[in-house]
């Protein structure tokens, strides 16, 4: 499902990100990536959402090889990744309903099935009740659960969450955490990258360790 071969990424600024990164995630594992701030986690996660591109090496997606994908085709790929992030990115003058319905506005979908599709993914992380409200009325907990809700809204295979809960206390965030756990049996693949390692070890899922872009350690599956 989610292919890096000899992957190195470089900036001119800040010189080496990544470092000859190999890894196989198969389809429908939850595997959290961890390691020191600036130790590369951010930049995986932009690889996978074509974000950027790496300097050297192959990424391969879904049995998309990233490298030789047309830049005519990068919007129909990113409807295949679904990607949170720490900070919700939402809409502050839109509501909660138009801010999860966005991805499949963009995407042309009809009003009928956003509807549909948009409540169903509410549903999912508890805010039914709540589609009316404007993200300032809003906790930071229910705040990241709407950019969950629009991540999966569109049913991509592929979900990657920037450290998601960042901001959030620790029963909050496992309450995040478990949420990503259901979409993991039902067969979404997920990458998650945390700096909260007690979580991490609760959880036992694969836990890949990045240290100043090399991959040091991979606990495989428990």
């Amino acid at each position: 499902m989610i292919r890096f071969e000899n992957v190195f990424k470089r900036y001119p600024e800040r010189g080496e990100a990544l470092g000859s990164v190999n890894l196989e995630v198969q389809a429908g594992e939850m595997v959290f990536l961890t390691g020191h701030s600036g130790a590369g986690k951010s930049t995986m996660l932009r690889l996978i959402g074509l974000i950027e591109r790496p300097t050297r090496g192959q990424i391969v997606v879904n049995g998309r090889n990233l490298a030789t994908l047309p830049r005519r085709q990068i919007p129909f790929y990113r409807r295949e990744v679904g990607m949170i992030f720490q900070d919700h990115r939402l809409l502050p003058d839109r509501s909660v309903f138009d801010n999860v319905a966005m991805p499949l506005v963009v995407a042309g979908v009809g009003q009928k099935e956003i509807g549909r599709r948009v409540r169903a993914a509410l549903d999912q992380v508890g805010l039914l009740s709540r589609e009316r409200a404007t993200p300032v009325a809003l906790s930071g907990g229910e705040q990241q659960r709407v950019g969950i809700a629009r991540a999966v809204v569109g049913r991509p295979p592929v979900l990657v969450a920037d450290e998601p809960t960042g901001n959030l206390d620790p029963d909050l965030s496992r309450e995040i955490f478990e949420l990503f756990e259901r979409f993991h049996y039902v067969g979404v693949t997920l990458m998650i990258a945390t700096h909260d390692l007690n979580l991490v070890k609760s959880m036992r899922h694969r836990t890949l360790t990045l240290d100043a872009g090399r991959l040091v350690n991979d606990t495989g599956d428990w």
